[in-house]
């Protein structure tokens, strides 16, 4: 349990009782899995999670202090492997960034997110990214892992962790990695992933990934951009910046999780992704289809899903720097659902 939480829970107990690909060909799809059945309360019903970049690119530079209030949930981008320590990762504030903004330390990134979580923000550690990978495809690299990803969250006060681990994704390894991390931190620890749209298509390594660790997952946040066309759960292939490609995508995992654990990721800016931008006004219909099937496209869910559980960015930065277009429009409309 992360410090945070455990003063939450003293003081609860002194009250009183994100590369184009081609169309993909319809294959046989496996019958689904029962959702999993295990409730979480780790975030609000319907949350906002964003980026924070640790790097500096065209996007603002930003401190974790000024990332808006729209968001309840940040991922930390990225741990680094560790090039000493097979499997181990590191995280501290970037150099570059660090002289963007002026001179900002570990020590400041550490203050920012205690008062950004005493605000009711949570923060998880995401792994990869579009350049970063780590190797757990043993026993000694998934306990280095886990040991170094430990370490982090509890010197840095975190929730838990986000997968997302674009290339050589080990679902083995991955697998217990997370477990042994959901063990050491408990109920609490927040498990996010976001992974490619190609990756969760059925035979897919992150939805293999996924029904491993269902019953632990917090939520999943899909990038549906940089992808191209891919098939939907209705057999027929979208393609990108429609409500159509997220709606018949999201279908796919609403077959094994809980809509509370599924979650749609889309950048923030055309500027964000190679490809795959969509106006605030594409999601909030998404949305809508998804929970209530209203909006919808050529796509109309059998079962409406009204505790779908909310949206991802790419990313907070690119965000700010467009005066907040992206987050304040969704952020109203989840308020809304």
């Amino acid at each position: 349990m992360s410090p945070r939480r455990l003063l939450v829970a003293a003081a609860a107990a002194l009250l009183p009782a994100a590369l184009s690909l081609s169309p993909v060909v319809a294959a046989a799809e496996p019958a689904p899995s029962a959702p999993s059945t295990t409730s979480r309360a780790a975030l609000p019903d319907h949350q906002l999670t964003g980026y924070w970049q640790n790097f500096v690119n065209n996007a603002p530079p930003l401190r974790v202090s000024d990332i808006p209030s729209n968001y309840d949930l940040v991922a930390l981008a990225f741990a680094q492997s560790d090039p000493t320590a097979a499997g181990a990762v590191t995280f501290g504030v970037d150099s570059g960034l660090s002289s963007a903004l002026g001179g900002y330390t570990d020590a400041d990134l550490k203050a920012d997110i205690a008062a950004k979580q005493a605000a009711g923000t949570d923060f998880v550690l995401s792994i990869g990214g579009a350049k970063g990978s780590v190797d757990l495809s043993s026993a000694s690299n998934v306990t280095r892992f886990v040991d170094s990803v430990s370490k982090i969250i509890n010197d840095y006060g975190l929730d838990g962790v986000d997968i997302d681990i674009e290339h050589g994704l080990d679902v083995d390894g991955v697998t217990s990695a997370v477990r042994q991390l959901h063990q050491r931190f408990g109920d609490d620890f927040v498990l996010t992933m976001a992974p490619q749209t190609l990756h969760v298509q059925p035979g897919g390594s992150y939805l293999q990934l996924i029904k491993n660790v269902q019953d632990i997952i917090t939520v999943v946040h899909t990038q549906y951009y940089n992808s191209g066309s891919m098939l939907g759960c209705n057999g027929n292939v979208h393609s990108q910046g429609s409500v159509d490609f997220i709606t018949a995508q999201a279908c796919i995992l609403l077959r094994t999780l809980r809509p509370d654990q599924v979650s749609l990721g889309l950048p923030a800016t055309p500027s964000a992704a190679g490809s795959g931008y969509v106006a605030p006004s594409v999601i909030t219909s998404a949305l809508d289809c998804l929970a209530a099937a209203t909006r919808c496209g050529q796509y109309v869910p059998e079962r409406p899903t009204p505790t779908i559980s909310g949206v991802m960015t790419w990313s907070i930065n690119w965000d700010v720097g467009s005066g907040n277009a992206f987050s304040d429009p969704i952020r109203a409309h989840l308020d809304s659902l």
